[in-house]
């Protein structure tokens, strides 16, 4: 009885540990525009961690109902209004409904897919299998960052992709953290600890590109920074 009981004990530890890694990681929030203010901000039924994107939904009836604008939140349940450019295309009309009261804001609609930028396939892959989400390889990142011929990490060109590729958030590896990153917002929502080892780590980034060497590929063969030093620039 008494090993069983222990058994119970530990099998409940081990689960309670691995819902809050789980949980480490930010989930989107569903709330509503309360009032929106004159100078173009609105107030949400409901308090929105700052830094959180998201898109606000207008409801025409019928079924149906339409994107109309992008949303970031500034904290204390308030959030600015931005024009919705994730998908742009020449054939597709702007939608010009002003945004409402009753209008449903969803932060954070992507947080489900993420990128990880790690120096080496030992802490990507202990990253990615502790936490659940849709990881989208950074092979796709590092053959965009070499076909726009970027040298150095940068938010602006973080963001750029996962706009093009519908990232919501982005983990990123520093000395004994892991930052988490809303690319659309370019603002760190928190971080995680972890262990880290400064040996071994691919430069700028790790991708299943021997350091970054795709002269095989018609890319042109360029020097990049080490990664810490490449991370520790992203702010």
């Amino acid at each position: 009885m008494k090993n069983i009981s222990l058994k119970k004990f530990l099998f409940i530890i081990l689960a309670s540990s691995s819902l809050l890694l789980a949980n480490a990681l930010p989930n989107s929030i569903t709330t509503t525009i309360s009032s929106i203010s004159p100078n173009g901000n609105i107030q949400l039924s409901s308090k929105v961690p700052s830094g959180m994107s998201g898109i606000v939904v207008h409801n025409y009836g019928n079924g149906l109902s339409a994107i109309t604008h992008s949303s970031i939140s500034q904290g204390n349940g308030v959030a600015n209004l931005l024009p919705y450019t994730a998908i742009l295309h020449k054939n597709i009309p702007n939608i010009q409904t002003e945004a409402q009261v009753g209008d449903k804001v969803v932060f954070g609609n992507f947080y489900n897919n993420a990128l990880l930028i790690a120096p080496n396939q030992n802490i990507y892959s202990r990253i990615t299998k502790t936490y659940k989400r849709a990881w989208l390889h950074p092979d796709a990142y590092a053959l965009d960052f070499m076909e726009e011929g970027e040298t150095t990490l940068s938010l602006e060109s973080i963001q750029r992709f996962s706009k093009l590729n519908q990232v919501g958030l982005v983990l990123i590896v520093v000395p004994n953290r892991v930052l988490i990153l809303d690319p659309i917002s370019k603002q760190y929502l928190g971080a995680i600890p972890i262990q880290t080892d400064e040996k071994n780590a691919m430069a700028p980034f790790f991708a299943r590109f021997k350091q970054m060497d795709v002269s095989a590929f018609g890319f042109s063969s360029n020097t990049y920074p080490p990664y810490y030093q490449s991370v520790a620039g992203l702010k």
